[in-house]
C-alpha cells in the first residue's frame, strides 16, 4: 500500500473506482437482498448522517496531519539554509587554508542539498545521499583536525556551526520520513467504503450521476492528502528556495 499512496494519481483512480463499486454494491443489496422499507428510513437517515459526519471529521483531521508535516519539511529546509550560511561565515575563524577548504566543501554540499529536494528518481536519490554522507565526513574531518591542533574558543564556534549543519540534514531526513500513517489510510478507506455502501443502499434511484457525487468528492480529498503527504511524487512539494538563494549568493561572492 505504501507504493500506492506514494502516487497521488493512482490514489484518486483506485479510490474513485472502489467507492463507485461500493455505492453500486449498496444498490445491489437494496434491490436483491433486503429492500429498505419506509418505516426504517428515518432511522437509516440518522445512521447515514452520523457516518458521513464522521467521514468528514476524519478527512479534516487527515488534512491537518499532512499539512503539519508539510510545514515541518518547509521549516527544516529554512533551518538547513541558515545553518550552512552561518557555517560558511564562521569558516573565517579557521586558518586560511582550512577555511578555503571548508567553503569549497560547503558549496558542493549545498548543491547536493538542493538536488535532494528537487530529484524525483529513487536511483538518483541514493547517489545524492551517498555523496552527501561523504561530504559530511570530509567537512567534519577538516574542523576536527583544526580543533585538535588549535583548541581555541573561535575554532570551537566553527566546530559548533558544523555540528548544526550536520544535525539539520538529519532533522530534514527525519521529517521526510514522517509520512501520513498507513493505518490512518486504512481507517479512511474503510469509513469511505461504508459510507458509500449506505448511500447506495438508501438511494431511491440507481442513477450513476447522483451516486458518483460522494465518491468523486472523497477521491479528490484522498488525492490531496496523498499529494501533500508525498514529498517527491506530489504536485505540492517543498521547493528549496532558501537553499537556492543561499547558493546564488555564495556563488556571487
Amino acid at each position: 500500500m505504501s507504493n500506492i499512496v506514494d502516487s497521488p494519481l493512482l490514489v484518486i483512480v483506485i479510490s474513485l473506482v472502489t467507492l463507485l463499486l461500493s455505492a453500486q454494491t449498496g444498490v445491489f443489496f437494496r434491490k436483491n437482498l433486503r429492500p429498505l422499507v419506509d418505516d426504517e428510513r428515518a432511522d437509516f437517515a440518522v445512521v447515514l448522517t452520523a457516518t458521513l459526519t464522521l467521514l468528514g471529521l476524519i478527512i479534516g483531521f487527515s488534512f491537518s496531519m499532512v499539512i503539519s508535516r508539510y510545514d515541518q519539511r518547509k521549516n527544516y529546509e529554512e533551518e538547513e539554509a541558515n545553518a550552512i550560511g552561518t557555517e560558511y561565515v564562521r569558516a573565517d575563524l579557521l586558518p586560511t587554508a582550512d577555511a578555503a577548504k571548508v567553503r569549497e566543501l560547503l558549496r558542493t554540499y549545498l548543491d547536493q542539498r538542493v538536488r535532494f529536494y528537487e530529484t524525483r528518481e529513487v536511483y538518483e536519490l541514493s547517489r545524492i545521499n551517498a555523496h552527501t554522507a561523504q561530504l559530511q565526513t570530509r567537512l567534519w574531518s577538516v574542523v576536527q583536525a583544526v580543533a585538535s591542533r588549535q583548541p581555541t574558543p573561535p575554532v570551537a564556534l566553527a566546530v559548533s556551526g558544523m555540528n548544526d549543519v550536520l544535525n539539520s540534514q538529519g532533522y530534514t531526513q527525519a521529517a521526510w520520513w514522517n509520512r501520513f500513517p498507513l493505518a490512518a489510510w486504512g481507517l479512511l478507506v474503510a469509513i469511505a467504503v461504508f459510507c458509500n455502501l449506505l448511500i447506495g443502499y438508501g438511494s431511491r434511484r440507481s442513477g450513476m450521476v447522483l451516486l458518483s457525487a460522494l465518491p468523486l468528492a472523497v477521491s479528490i480529498s484522498f488525492f490531496l492528502i496523498a499529494d501533500i503527504s508525498s514529498p517527491r511524487q506530489g504536485l505540492i512539494r517543498v521547493l528549496p528556495q532558501n537553499l537556492i538563494s543561499l547558493s546564488s549568493s555564495l556563488r556571487a561572492q
